[in-house]
């Protein structure tokens, strides 16, 4: 493993500041720690709020990201306060974390690490605890101690696997007093610790004990087949991509749905990521993955966001997508039923049962799939899942792969010490959970649209014929988001090769659909009289044509899904009141809303929602308010050009200008469950033009 550490870098720095340093090059490394694992601290002499001298222990607070993490990620305690509790023999998890907030020396400090005695009863003053790949490699297997050993020889001892808290902290320090000269201690099942007097010396001791574990895997496991061969091989690049889309919608309306518990609500939407790198592939397709994968996680840290083994999905001929949707259902189906019985044998009463559906979906020739509330909590699963198949491969290689038991599982997945890190998470927004895609989303009222929907919370695919623009446009949604919600496709809604492309892209970036917004659009201006076929056909072909190809593919994912779902078709004040020399805008987007109707009749039994909005005179940034359109309208009512836009304001009754936010704020209206009683329904968002009230 290769060093980060550099000493340009950490010069100067000293205290909380030089294990913020160390903190993030370790977890730059996703080798050693993962999405809020591992912990680290430092022990100071300093002064507490009296001016009196105190020894401080720093420690990473609780659900902190070491890859991240800030001073103001650390908690200080009063290090003596915590040194008599290693004569305790015994302490519950609320006495400790009484017990340590009591000893916290600033207000509004984080709370701290769960392990937080662990790094108080060892002396050093710099201690590291990774959940390295390697290193969890040598403990998860059947003789781990005598493996530990063999790497190390008598310089590093194992403590045997319990879940974190007092007595782990008490073992760990007993075994240091048994023996001050350890250079490490390994947790079994669980990860390394390591110490020092100096920062670079316990992150080089890290280093160094991982290195020795990673070539001592490579020795084990050079010549054998630790995964047993392929058994299903991949299939191409082009085939699987396409498989997945075709399966992801009914994959996303089964982990969508819960168990049916009492008090528990129907569906949780949930957004899927598709990953398809060659080590997943290697391990999906292999002779063992489907028993290696049900032993259980390689570090009990992880099942938070894993859950306690993920759905393999059995299948020999990943080829045929109609099979493969019916093996889904059927390994969702038996998965909760799995993970329903291992709660009720296992679970501490007064518990309540988390989602029983998969995070890990494991396809052989397919790839992986994971689940998560939103773009963020499906990278967890992931990340997590990709080192969970290194490992596994290594372990296997070692000698055989092993895990905790059921029971310590269930006792981890449950335990309020770890679900607190839950708490810490943003509260959910209106949109959350929900996949959104806008059809012109290059254009001014598309761009809106699409960045309210982000906004609010949803993941949002953004089509336009204009691909270089739309990308723009996302990546600078995206900047301002820090995540990828947004996914910019290209699109031409009149060409359906292009539009089924559109949509495939659209479910393997998110897994599927619930909201669609029909608002792609052109228009051509002339009288009927002095109107070209080709202006004619055109307006067709996008207006009409592309609302009813992007419509068919939205709907149909819609209902492959499941769990309803919602249409928003931005259509026009022209539906109602059509204007002179508009008649090929008027004639396809009264189509296009007609189709609309049509479609809230025929859909509104798959819990699937239509709406229209009816805009008017929306100027800014639109691809439809060309030069040439504001000159021909100006002609049309006699006016100057430079007058167009306050002559539609004056026309309504608001005498108001109408922007594309306005529309935007009645698209996420009818798109929310605040309307969800509400089908077939048209809303005028133009300030009032009589001509134009519905009827």
């Amino acid at each position: 493993m290769e060093s980060l550490w550099s000493d340009r870098d950490a010069k100067g720095l000293a205290g909380v500041d030089l294990v913020v340093y160390t903190s993030r090059i370790i977890g730059a490394n996703p080798n050693l720690v993962l999405w809020g694992g591992g912990n680290s601290s430092i022990k100071v002499n300093g002064k507490d709020h009296t001016g009196a001298p105190v020894r401080i222990l720093w420690i990473k607070g609780s659900g902190s990201d070491m890859r991240t993490i800030a001073v103001k990620n650390f908690t200080p305690l009063r290090l003596d306060d915590l040194l008599p509790l290693m004569k305790r023999e015994a302490m519950t998890d609320e006495e400790m974390v009484a017990y340590q907030m009591k000893s916290v020396l600033e207000p509004g400090a984080p709370k701290p690490s769960i392990e937080t005695l662990l790094h108080a009863f060892l002396p050093s003053p710099h201690i590291y605890h990774t959940h390295a790949d390697a290193i969890c490699a040598l403990t998860d297997t059947p003789d781990s101690p005598k493996v530990v050993e063999e790497v190390y020889g008598k310089e590093v001892a194992v403590v045997d696997y319990i879940r974190p808290g007092f007595l782990l902290s008490k073992w760990v320090g007993e075994a240091y007093q048994k023996n001050p000269n350890l250079k490490a201690i390994i947790l079994d099942k669980h990860g390394l610790i390591t110490w020092g007097e100096t920062a670079k010396e316990a992150y080089d001791l890290t280093i160094s004990m991982v290195t020795q574990a990673e070539r001592y895997a490579a020795k084990k496991g050079r010549g054998k087949l630790a995964l047993g061969g392929m058994k299903v091989p991949a299939l191409s690049h082009a085939e699987r991509h396409a498989v997945a889309a075709e399966v992801a919608p009914t994959l996303r309306g089964e982990v969508s749905r819960m168990a049916q518990v009492k008090g528990r609500p129907p569906e949780k939407r949930m957004v899927l990521q598709y990953e398809d790198a060659p080590a997943v592939l290697k391990f999906a397709g292999s002779e063992e993955a489907r028993r290696l994968t049900q032993i259980g996680p390689f570090t009990p840290d992880h099942l938070m966001h894993t859950k306690p083994w993920p759905l393999f999905v059995d299948t020999k001929r990943p080829g045929d997508p109609e099979k493969l949707r019916e093996k889904i259902r059927k390994g969702c189906e038996a998965y909760r039923e799995k993970y329903i019985s291992y709660f009720e044998k296992y679970k501490t009463p007064g518990v309540t049962m988390l989602d029983p559906n998969p995070r890990v979906v494991l396809i052989p020739g397919i790839g992986m799939f994971t689940t998560g509330k939103d773009r963020r909590a499906t990278r967890i699963p992931r990340d997590l899942y990709l080192h969970t198949m290194s490992v596994i491969e290594a372990a296997a290689g070692i000698e055989a792969y092993r895990s905790i038991t059921t029971r310590e599982i269930c006792d981890f997945e449950y335990w309020p010490m770890e679900n607190f890190k839950l708490t810490l998470l943003p509260p959910e927004k209106e949109f959350s959970r929900r996949i959104v895609l806008v059809t012109g989303a290059a254009g001014g009222i598309g761009r809106a649209i699409a960045s309210a929907f982000v906004e609010a919370g949803a993941m949002v695919v953004l089509s336009d014929i204009d691909l270089k623009k739309t990308q723009m446009l996302v990546d600078e949604i995206n900047g301002k988001a820090g995540e990828v919600n947004a996914t910019a496709v290209a699109m031409d809604v009149t060409d359906p090769k292009s539009v089924r492309r559109g949509f495939e892209q659209a479910i393997l970036a998110y897994g599927g659909l619930d909201i669609f917004i029909s608002n792609a659009g052109v228009a051509k201006t002339a009288s009927v009289d002095t109107l070209s076929l080709a202006d004619w056909e055109m307006s067709l072909a996008v207006n009409a044509t592309g609302h009813f190809l992007t419509s068919q593919s939205a709907l149909r994912i819609m209902k492959e899904q499941g769990i309803g779902g919602s249409v928003v078709v931005v259509a026009t004040k022209n539906v109602l009141a059509p204007g002179k020399d508009f008649g090929a805008y008027s004639a396809s987007k009264a189509a296009q809303t007609q189709l609309a109707r049509i479609m809230a009749i025929e859909n509104a039994g798959a819990g699937i929602r239509v709406n229209m909005v009816n805009p008017d005179g929306v100027f800014e940034n639109s691809g439809l308010w060309s030069p040439a359109i504001r000159e021909e309208r100006a002609r049309a009512h006699g006016i100057p050009v430079e007058q167009v836009e306050d002559f539609y304001a004056k026309r309504n009754l608001l005498q108001t200008k109408i922007t594309a936010r306005d529309v935007a704020e009645s698209v996420l209206f009818l798109a929310s469950d605040r309307a969800a009683k509400t089908t077939g329904a048209m809303i005028p968002v133009d300030g009032g033009v009589r001509e134009a009230f519905p009827r």
